[in-house]
């Protein structure tokens, strides 16, 4: 027995069950065993993996789980199991129920949609469907980047190869999973997304990146999902790395990758979960007693072992002897604990667990949730080349012209009936597979399905253009007599592709299909080709010798079902390839030029809103103003600032692409923000609307300079710094700032006043340097402040002191002055919920609660000698306005570069921070 701090239960001083706590176990079957039943109530195992061989429907799933809970109740364990799937859509789903659980595009396919606000929605859906069978823990988001996306076999189950989409999205889905009140789980840390099948004696994949190339690409997604705070727990992966300065064998049984790279460096304090330590490599090479040992010491809090009971056994028995050997210390284990625990109270609690809604909820729900899946699917088909205007086929075919499908033999997805249907027909096949084939199913049996998998798709197809249609599959034996004869019949030739770029027979009977077609079509014949790429989509994405080209990222019924509306005309596909093809296939859209429109506020409000939840969704954490920045913030309608703004919109759907806003004020222009919807970027909308803005301002009468950024209002004081920017920063200089000369702007924030107290002897230092402070409210006694800030501050920043000091309620102004009153100094203070944070968003109260008080835009007379010290009085004294206002929080507005030091000295942290840039009006004389 060992002696605990009292936030642990007590229970836990016997170590078996804080041993049981940081294990994570499935079994075979769709009933509780014996074996499961010994591991919860005598191991005190505290965490289960669910699996497709578990699952038979919704309703014996939340049967299953809540007999798991109710073994663990009676148990004595203080805190429910975590149950977890892996429910990522596409072609991985563990949970299938064609009434109750809808099925949705794969993560790639969704990224296809162009739409991050769906895969929130999607995620959602998801999530709050598997929480009905009392699922509280979600392996995903999958934060992969696919560095060498046509040879990888985690394909469509990775959103792309560009690392901020792949950001973009992943967080989008985590936000969803979270709000749907699961716990998320992002992976497969530090990536599955480049790896190398070497063959080795290890028979892993190996990654021989560098951790120099591995921090530009692969761990961006990573690093952007931890620093979010929303990322429950990571998965470690099983991969080795080979590199000049790392040499692991297994990524989850290296401190090198868990401690140093995913803790220390990247700042992850959640629970760190391990690859399942039931690999047969790591078996042989290590012994499963002693990985288990080594993926603690690496630092993972909860070890995965998929299925085999003795196997389970001897890990447990593992943990026990690294303890007793002194390999493992109780602190290191009560830490894994506390990570558990934490986590499992963020996402369950015992009325949840023994009572999940079940079948109840899903009826209600599966209604919505079938269209949004049906939408989903419709605006995922991409048509990426359709050279010949084939599509759609009934106006490129007669009715009585034959039509010839060709598919390959494949390994239906779980998320299908069809995989039901062959499971309990025991349809069974020997067929040999590829190390590739290996990693990716190697955790889900699955089966060789014959000519079945697409003979609905034929089916469907034959019904919807109500003509004939042929149908065979092919293998690797090539295009055989039956193939041929059947060619010279058909008038159009579908050939459906599945990875043709791993599974080269199919890459190679495309191409000959082609060949033969070209032939025959110069003898006269009608033989139009379609090819379509039902899983990874650069089979042929790069082939322009097929002229009609379609991908549907999944090849589950739902998918097929979209597939046969876009070939017969029944719906316009709207998709594009995702990642580094899209942009390449868009440099020829960069030309447009979009209609940019006055905003109308009756007209657009509502567009607009919609367009700033999407940017808060889809933006990077340093970004958080997003998350609190509402419509009324861009209107001033103040007398002294000319403001006009500008949206790019659909007329036809009132949606917002992109917008504005514009300020004119003492011979500068201004550009107070500019935002484009994620899912329309590099479409040149943002292009249009910086045209038409600086036009604009131009034109004012005695504009001397332009200006990017503001304080007031603040959603935009410029290009934020982060690395997430840079993106941001090129843009504007091909756009034609000169970045050289910034002013460097933050914010700064004590995020708990309750707990802060003045640096000692600062008090004193103000006193001997004889500066004073008064505060005044309203504009009375204001003029010695505008005097102060006509000489040292910009136009704006004096509206913004002069609206301050009209709200006499909550705002005032706080003077600081030396020798002989002279002014030297003045700050805004705000108490909560003042008519200011309107327009500054970093005022906003958070969601947490936390009433936030605001101190903004001091202004100091910059060449006096006690400078630093009248800014630290001016912030002292916000300080003590704000704890008077009752404010949990300050948050310390519009900082100068120069102030930032005396401020950290304080104790104040920067809460995000800016590059705000003047230009002359020359740099843009083509818009005169």
């Amino acid at each position: 027995m060992v002696k605990l701090d009292g936030d642990l239960d007590p229970l836990f001083q016997d170590l078996d069950w804080a041993i049981g706590q940081m294990l994570i176990m499935g079994w075979d079957g769709t009933e509780v065993t014996p074996q499961i039943r010994n591991l919860i109530e005598d191991h005190h195992v505290g965490s289960i993996l669910l699996t497709a061989k578990n699952l038979k429907s919704a309703q014996q799933t939340a049967k299953l789980v809540q007999e798991l809970q109710t073994i663990a109740h009676q148990a004595g364990h203080p805190e429910p199991l975590l149950i977890a799937l892996d429910q990522e859509n596409g072609g991985v789903n563990s949970l299938y129920d064609e009434d109750y659980i809808c099925q949705f595009p794969s993560a790639m396919g969704q990224a296809a949609a162009g739409n991050a606000d769906l895969a929130y929605k999607v995620a959602k859906a998801t999530a709050t469907e598997v929480s009905a069978v009392g699922v509280n823990l979600v392996l995903g988001p999958v934060l992969d980047v696919l560095t060498n996306a046509r040879y990888q076999p985690l394909g469509v189950r990775a959103t792309s190869d560009d690392p901020q989409e792949v950001s973009q999205y992943g967080i989008a889905a985590m936000n969803g999973y979270k709000d749907a009140g699961l716990a998320t789980c992002g992976k497969h840390f530090p990536s599955y997304g480049n790896l190398d099948f070497l063959g080795s004696s290890l028979d892993i994949p190996i990654i021989t990146q560098t951790l120099e190339e591995l921090s530009l690409s692969a761990l961006v997604p990573f690093r952007n999902a931890i620093a979010t705070g929303k990322l429950d727990a990571m998965f470690v992966g099983g991969c080795g790395i080979t590199n000049p300065s790392m040499n692991v064998n297994h990524a989850c049984l290296s401190d090198q990758v868990v401690d140093d790279l995913l803790r220390n460096e990247l700042g992850f304090t959640g629970v760190a979960i391990s690859e399942c330590l039931e690999m047969e490599a790591l078996r042989n090479e290590i012994g499963v007693k002693t990985g288990t040992v080594m993926a603690v010491e690496a630092g993972c809090d909860l070890v995965l072992l998929c299925r085999a009971y003795d196997v389970q056994l001897e890990a447990i028995s593992g943990l026990k002897l690294g303890v007793e050997n002194e390999l493992l210390t109780t602190d290191r284990i009560y830490t894994s604990l506390r990570r558990v625990l934490r986590m499992k109270k963020s996402c369950t609690s015992w009325p949840q667990a023994l009572n999940p809604p079940g079948i109840s909820l899903l009826s209600k729900i599966h209604p919505s949730h079938h269209a949004l899946s049906l939408n989903a699917y419709d605006d995922s088909i991409t048509v990426i080349r359709d050279n010949e205007k084939l599509l759609p086929l009934n106006e490129s075919m007669h009715q009585e012209e034959e039509l010839l499908l060709l598919t390959p033999l494949v390994k239906p997805l779980p998320a299908s009936s069809l995989t039901k249907s062959i499971l309990e027909a025991k349809n069974k096949s020997d067929a040999a597979v590829s190390m590739h084939e290996k990693w990716v199913h190697r955790d889900r049996g699955a089966i060789m399905s014959g000519e079945g998998v697409f003979r609905e798709l034929g089916r469907s197809l034959a019904r919807a253009r109500h003509g004939k249609l042929l149908h065979t599959s092919y293998t690797a034996n090539g295009v055989r007599p039956v193939h041929e004869n059947l060619i010279h019949r058909a008038s159009c030739i579908i050939i459906v592709t599945a990875d043709a770029n791993r599974n080269l027979y199919q890459a190679g009977f495309t191409k000959h299909v082609s060949m033969m077609c070209s032939m025959l079509r110069a003898t006269g014949q009608k033989k139009s080709l379609v090819v379509v790429a039902v899983s990874s989509p650069y089979d042929f994405a790069m082939d322009k010798s097929i002229g009609t080209y379609i991908c549907t990222f999944d090849f589950t019924e739902m998918a097929m079902a979209a597939l046969v509306r876009t070939l017969c005309g029944h719906i316009k596909p709207q998709g594009s390839l995702p990642g580094t093809l899209r942009k390449s296939r868009k440099v020829v859209k960069s030309r447009q030029h979009w209609l940019v429109e006055a905003y109308n506020r009756d007209r657009d409000a509502r567009g607009l809103s919609d367009l700033l939840q999407s940017l808060a969704r889809a933006s990077a954490p340093a970004h958080g103003f997003l998350q609190t920045t509402t419509v009324d913030a861009f209107e001033l309608f103040n007398p002294n600032i000319e403001e006009s703004h500008f949206v790019v919109r659909n007329s036809s759907t009132q949606a917002l692409y992109g917008f504005c806003s514009t300020y004119y004020i003492q011979g500068t222009g201004i550009i107070g923000s500019l935002f484009v919807d994620p899912t329309k970027r590099n479409l040149s909308i943002g292009r249009s609307l910086h045209r038409r803005a600086l036009r604009g301002l131009a034109q004012k009468r005695g504009v001397k300079k332009m200006q990017l950024g503001m304080a007031f209002p603040g959603i935009f004081p410029g290009i934020p710094t982060d690395d997430s920017a840079q993106g941001l920063k090129t843009w504007f200089l091909n756009s034609g700032w000169d970045l050289q000369f910034p002013r460097r702007l933050a914010n700064m924030t004590i995020p708990d006043l309750a707990t802060w107290t003045a640096p000692e002897g600062l008090l004193q230092s103000i006193q001997r340097a004889s500066i004073s402070f008064d505060l005044i409210h309203g504009l009375d006694n204001a003029e010695s402040v505008f005097t102060h800030l006509t000489a040292h501050a910009n136009p704006e920043v004096y509206e913004l002191y002069r609206s301050a000091l009209q709200d006499t309620k909550s705002c005032g102004v706080v003077r600081a002055k030396s020798h002989g009153e002279v002014l030297i100094g003045t700050v805004i203070i705000c108490s909560p919920g003042s008519s200011l944070a309107g327009f500054i968003p970093s005022l906003q109260s958070p969601r947490s609660g936390h009433l936030v008080g605001g101190i903004v835009a001091p202004i100091v007379t910059p060449s006096m000698p006690q400078a630093s010290l009248a800014m630290q009085g001016l912030a002292l004294m916000g300080v003590r306005q704000n704890k008077a206002h009752k404010s949990g929080r300050t948050v310390l507005s519009w900082i100068q570069e120069e102030s930032l030091e005396p401020l950290l000295a304080m104790g104040f942290d920067v809460l995000d921070s800016f590059e705000e840039f003047t230009n002359a009006v020359d740099n843009w004389q083509d818009l005169a």
